[in-house]
């Protein structure tokens, strides 16, 4: 394994820290999520070759005061958050080449 991070963030992700998909120095970085083409904030957990995510289902908690999620299925977009602070991001470049 390289030092340096890599510009892709993982095909699978998790906030959960009982997950195995659960990495905490990928989630320090920060994961930007779109599904269907709309920004997300509220992804616990993502699959882009998958294609679905998982969200909280209000407020409600199981037996072991873990949120409750569902299952959206649909198009999903990854991007690690500290590189588009630093440079655009390919969707804006190729909007300014037109």
């Amino acid at each position: 394994m390289s030092n340096t991070p890599s510009d892709t963030p993982p095909d699978r992700l998790s906030t959960n820290a009982r997950s195995p998909h659960f990495d905490m120095e990928t989630l320090q970085r920060g994961i930007g999520i779109r599904f269907k083409g709309r920004e997300r904030t509220d992804v616990e957990e993502y699959s882009i070759s998958e294609g679905w995510i998982r969200v909280a289902a209000g407020k409600s908690r199981d037996r072991h005061g873990q949120p409750l999620t569902i299952k959206l299925n649909g198009e999903v977009e990854a991007w690690f958050l500290d590189t588009a602070q630093g440079a655009a991001p390919a969707e804006s470049a190729g909007d300014d080449a037109s």
